[in-house]
């Protein structure tokens, strides 16, 4: 199993889950490039997953099925009218033989969910990045802060797969809250070379997160919320 990342939008990844001759697609909030992608690697449509209700997420999938004719689509209750399975937390299902564990990741949206694949792989849209997360549309911060305090307690080694290409930003502003933690600025090099090369930053990994993300630190509610709050004005 392979994982392929496919630049939509504006800087949106759609995740591409690669076995053979099939994939899974997650979040395709656009379908050109997706349809590109599967036809030039004569790959089968097989699952589409889904985080969150965000247009950027799910614009592409019904054109996708009219396309590649009928697949089933995973996603949370906020898209009930698009998918063809409703998933909830800890609910488990296989894809390739490999084990998917649905984690709830509430707070960037009402019922945003993520995708744990066989504990290494965590599909989290817009709930966790590189050194940040989301905004908090619901305005339920402390839904949000128990969702990274979740995303904490998972293996050091699981890889994350987020929606966006929000890292350099993301960075600069852990460098201003964490001046003293140089592999911020380690991590920032890295990530101008790969950007540079036309690369993606992600993935990110959890035992790196602990140690640059500010929102991952943050102890309680109240803090995550002045952090997420001067971020969102940065």
């Amino acid at each position: 199993m392979k994982i392929e990342s496919i630049k939509v939008l504006k800087d949106n990844y759609v995740w591409a889950i690669v076995e053979n001759d099939e994939v899974v697609i997650v979040d395709p909030g656009e379908a050109e490039p997706v349809k590109q992608f599967i036809q030039q690697n004569n790959l089968q449509l097989i699952k589409i997953l889904i985080t969150h209700k965000h247009a950027d997420h799910v614009g592409g999938a019904a054109e996708l099925i009219r396309e590649f004719g009928e697949v089933a689509i995973v996603g949370p209750v906020e898209v009930s009218d698009l998918v063809t399975e409703v998933v909830t937390e800890d609910y488990c299902f296989d894809i390739f033989g490999t084990r998917v564990r649905v984690l709830k990741s509430a707070g960037h949206t009402e019922e945003h969910i993520s995708y744990l694949v066989d504990n290494k792989y965590l599909f989290c849209g817009d709930a966790l990045f590189m050194a940040g997360c989301g905004r908090v549309f619901t305005g339920n911060y402390e839904e949000q802060f128990n969702t990274l305090q979740k995303f904490k307690k998972l293996a050091d080694h699981v890889l994350i797969y987020a929606g966006h290409e929000y890292s350099m930003t993301n960075l600069r502003f852990a460098e201003e809250v964490l001046p003293e933690e140089e592999k911020i600025t380690t991590i920032k090099k890295q990530v101008a070379e790969k950007l540079a090369l036309g690369l993606p930053s992600l993935p990110s990994i959890i035992s790196l997160e602990k140690v640059i993300n500010p929102f991952l630190l943050a102890a309680t509610s109240e803090e995550f919320k002045i952090l997420r709050d001067r971020r969102d004005k940065f």
